[in-house]
């Protein structure tokens, strides 16, 4: 009743259109009022009496094609999506089965006609079967339930012929039941596209679409095949407007096409003699799949190019495309509209060079193919139950996803574009990235800034230009080598592959047009010739690079070493080479005198004497570093003096203080103790070591400063402190929930990975502990303090100390009481990080019945069956038990008596993100049973219990 106008208005009625009408096409008929023909047949049906049909007659309904089959050849279900239920007078539910279980359970009875999920509430869905014929079954444009209608397996079919079609609500499924192909609509959005997603992932993941800027306006579409082509046909009002087409030449022999949809996810159409004549793999959207060619075809032209959606809910093409040009040596570009934003670089015989973690990963094999019809990149699964994708999504990012089916839920592995240096070009031409520095570009040797002014504003595009002109008259250029490096643009490149090194370089040296040269290939065998014609642009240092560049400069720019073998040179380079001959001898020969006059005079050196550093101790240690030298007054600006109102923390080593540059940059000052040798050995170790690293689950060391027995590193600063600062105080553990913590227990042991396996050098921490876990602002896992950090050879497998250091309760047993490590003591001390994080307790924790120490504690309850009682209880674990026990188990294992028994970290990240069976772990190292704790409990100061004083740490910070 409305006051204003005396009347009643009338809001909704119940039946609202002829579909609402009971029964209105019968038995196993849909009726959909948004087609011209309301009333069709369910597939796998055909009308009971075709002549009332054709008079628009339907109630007498439809009937099967073909009978079901119950004598164990199975049959199958065909999904009708949003669509009112049929009439539930003979149907039942069973309110505690899954949607999977509710499939079993209707497969065990023949009567069971159809079931779909009983409620659309969160939870479990709950399950309701039809025993009988289905009627009243209407299809509704924004229903959100779905039925499944039992048929024979023989209708089945995962091919599409031209007297078939796949109307809007029902699908073709792959032969192994690993794809659909049907139409959907983006979220919240009421267009229609016919489209192909995986059909066992719950969240519906779209890998292509058809008609991307022609969508459906409603339920009205109709895919099919007429003249040879797949075509998708508005059968509303629009009469049979023709949307989408495949648009190949037509054959005399159309009527016997085909489109089949294959377990890769690849729709095929085949004309009459069966040849393929178009398949969806040659035109992909945003998705690249396993067994997909990206790539370019020589005789037709056809450059297969990822396209990002315009928006989550438009799959119209975005501004951001991934394709190959196949100019000069081939590589990939990242576009926004026309701008090159990323390059991969060429292959260099295993991997692009610009993806350096493309082959880090087992799961993948990758095939690059060149020949005269055409250039690709490909990449299969070795594990088929893996399911993975490569997705441009609509930001521009390439992603590479991983299926977890325990969480339900894709995991990133890894983006294309890691830091700044990806950017396409940063630092022009002929200058080098390297992310490393606090400066990101410079120019290279022999060059510089074409516009010192702009590089004063951080502004590197114009590039560099040279110092001194290449003299190509017969008196000679040589090169300049670049180590470890993403090699530059090579659209004006060309390669000779039958041409060692050294051959490369005389050729280069004939042409003065060329500018550099490197090896193609980094496969065993000849290297291969790779020169560049014009600037060198998109150059970028890579800490764990494999291959080096050699630029040309002018003779000018040379010492003796690195002339090219030309003209009036020789004599002196002859000159210099019998120079450096005799000088390492008349060395060797004073350095012996000086030794022996030492040892007569009984001298000794005080080995207790105070150490002074300069730059040069440094530069010894670590060649090639590019590591900025601070000036130690810049420093202390930055700090206001070392305030005390900037310090951020302290440790055994010295202070730690938060600063900023004048440039606005935040950074950590870590200020070494004066009198600490110890302090002097870490310095050197970390400034040699983590220099080289670089991943982004590493701390980024910025650079370092020395003044006489002043040694300071400057890091760059974590606003999220470190771990042990959130999980172990409870006023903020809270903060860090299951999927957080999940996530930081991931980036960990990805960070070990990379020290342990894919890094350049081979890496033990020896000091692993939540208090050397820093959090970015993003709460990624931030490994540092590599202070104590050690070397290995890639064949090593132990190495032997006669000064263990590092912290008790993260030392394993061999360590601690052999001073034997190797990467099983890191997959120790992660094992102990792990427990920690999940129950926000430290490791020298005791419980009630003093099982010694946290781990102690974790195993009894894990024998018992109980392990859950060992999680924080501040942490809201929601639906995530199982990935819970999965990383207690996975903690367990790493912490066993014996390094043999402990798992590397390759094997922690499979088991972390996968469900897969796991060896049952031993007893843990430093267990001792249950037992009285008052000989050895410790009450601390704030009330915690410990079953040890002994907190001993190297450094500790609350936020760098």
């Amino acid at each position: 009743m409305e006051c204003n106008t005396s009347r009643w208005n009338l809001m909704w009625v119940v039946n609202q259109d002829r579909c609402d009408q009971y029964g209105i096409c019968g038995a196993y008929g849909s009726c959909d009022s948004n087609r011209i023909v309301e009333c069709e047949c369910l597939r796998g049906f055909e009308p009971k009496t075709p002549s009332d049909w054709n008079l628009r007659d339907w109630s007498g309904g439809c009937v099967r094609r073909r009978s079901l089959d119950c004598d164990g050849k199975g049959d199958g279900f065909i999904r009708l999506e949003r669509v009112k239920l049929p009439d539930t007078s003979r149907s039942w539910v069973e309110p505690g089965l899954s949607l999977e279980a509710c499939k079993e359970e209707c497969l065990k009875n023949c009567s069971c006609t159809a079931y779909a999920s009983a409620y659309i509430s969160e939870g479990n869905p709950g399950c309701l079967m039809w025993n009988g014929n289905l009627v009243d079954l209407k299809v509704i444009s924004d229903g959100e339930q779905d039925i499944y209608t039992r048929v024979a397996a023989s209708e089945l079919v995962d091919t599409l012929t031209p007297i078939q079609s796949v109307r809007d609500g029902e699908t073709l499924i792959s032969a192994g039941e690993k794809f659909v192909l049907g139409f959907f609509s983006p979220d919240n959005y009421k267009n229609r596209y016919v489209g192909i997603w995986y059909n066992k992932i719950p969240n519906q993941t779209i890998v292509w679409t058809a008609n991307r800027e022609n969508p459906v306006r409603n339920s009205s579409g109709i895919l099919t095949i007429k003249g040879g082509n797949l075509v998708l046909l508005d059968g509303g009002d629009n009469n049979n407007i023709i949307l989408w087409s495949t648009n190949v030449s037509s054959s005399t022999m159309a009527n016997n096409s085909s489109a089949r949809l294959t377990d890769s996810g690849n729709l095929v159409l085949k004309d009459g003699q069966q040849r393929t004549s178009w398949e969806s793999f040659d035109y992909p959207t945003n998705t690249y799949l396993p067994r997909m060619k990206l790539g370019f075809k020589k005789r037709t032209g056809l450059n297969r190019i990822l396209t990002s959606w315009k928006s989550a809910d438009d799959p119209a093409p975005g501004e951001f495309s991934l394709g190959l040009d196949p100019r000069g040596v081939p590589q990939y570009f990242l576009r926004m509209g026309s701008e090159r934003i990323w390059r991969s670089g060429p292959w260099n015989g295993q991997r692009l060079i610009g993806v350096p973690l493309m082959n880090r990963y087992s799961v993948f094999s990758w095939s690059y193919v060149t020949n005269d019809d055409e250039i690709y990149l490909m990449y299969d699964g070795k594990n088929s139950s893996i399911t993975a994708r490569y997705v441009l999504d609509r930001s521009g990012l390439l992603q590479r996803l991983i299926w977890n089916d325990n969480t339900s839920r894709w995991n990133l592995m890894s983006v294309a574009t890691q830091d700044r240096c990806d950017q396409y070009g940063n630092c022009g031409a002929y200058g080098s990235c390297d992310s490393s520095r606090v400066v990101e570009c410079e120019c290279l040797r022999g060059f510089e800034p074409k516009a010192p002014s702009d590089w004063n504003l951080r502004d590197w595009s114009g590039g560099c230009v040279r110092r001194r002109s290449l003299d190509c008259d017969g008196k000679g250029d040589g090169f300049i080598r670049l180590e470890r490096v993403k090699l530059p643009d090579t659209s004006r490149s060309w390669v000779e592959p039958d041409l060692s090194l050294e051959a490369c370089k005389e050729e280069c040296l004939k042409n003065c047009s060329c500018t550099a040269y490197a090896s193609a290939y980094i496969s065993e065998g000849n290297p291969g010739c790779l020169m560049w014609n014009g600037d060198l642009v998109d150059l970028k240092v890579i800490s764990d690079g494999e291959q080096d560049i050699y630029t040309r400069v002018a003779a000018s720019e040379l010492d003796g070493s690195t002339i090219g073998n030309s003209g009036g040179l020789q004599g002196k380079k002859k000159l210099l080479v019998t120079i450096l001959t005799i000088i390492p001898g008349l060395f060797l020969f004073v350095l012996c005198g000086y030794c022996w006059w030492r040892k007569a005079k009984g001298c000794e050196m005080n080995e207790k004497r105070a150490i002074v550093l300069n730059g040069n101790d440094i530069e010894e240690n670590g060649k090639g570093l590019e590591l900025p030298l601070f000036n130690v007054s810049v420093i202390a600006a930055a700090t206001n003096n070392f305030a005390e109102s900037n310090l951020l923390g302290k440790g055994g080593f010295g202070f730690v203080y938060k600063g900023q540059l004048l440039n606005g940059q935040e950074i950590a000052v870590k200020r070494l103790s004066q009198n600490s040798s110890q302090g002097i050995e870490e310095f050197k170790n970390e400034i040699t070591l983590i220099a080289k690293l670089q991943h982004r689950n590493l701390v980024r060391l910025l650079g370092y400063g020395i003044n006489g027995q002043e040694k300071i590193l400057i890091y760059e600063y974590m606003r999220n402190k470190s771990l042990d600062s959130l999980i172990f105080d409870q006023t903020t553990s809270a903060m860090l929930d299951w999927r957080k913590r999940f996530r930081i227990i991931g980036g960990i042991a990805r960070g070990i990975l990379y020290l342990h396996e894919d890094s350049r050098l081979r890496i033990i921490h020896r000091d692993l502990k939540v208090s050397n876990i820093l959090l970015d602002d993003d709460m990624n896992a931030r490994i540092s303090d590599f202070g104590m950090a050690r070397i290995f050879g890639q064949d090593q497998a132990q190495a032997n100390t006669n000064r263990v250091v590092g912290t008790y309760g993260y030392m394993s047993p061999e360590y601690a009481m052999h001073g034997r490590f190797s990467v099983k003591s890191d997959a120790f001390s992660f094992g102990v990080i792990l427990l920690e994080i999940i129950s926000g307790k430290r490791n020298n924790y005791c419980s009630d019945c003093c099982s010694m120490n946290l781990i102690g504690h974790v195993w009894e309850k894990w024998k018992e069956g109980k392990a859950l009682e060992v999680v924080d209880s501040s942490m809201n674990m929601s639906s995530s038990e199982s990935e819970v026990l999965r990383c207690i188990q996975v903690g367990l294992l790493c912490v066993q008596e014996k390094a043999k028994d402990r798992p590397n970290m390759s094997s922690v990240i499979f088991m972390l993100d996968n469900e897969t069976m796991m060896l049952s772990p031993q007893q843990p190292a430093f267990y001792f049973g249950k037992g009285n704790c008052s000989d050895r409990q410790h009450v601390s100061t704030n009330g915690i219990v410990s079953c040890s004083i002994n907190d001993v740490t190297m450094t500790k910070m609350e936020a760098r």
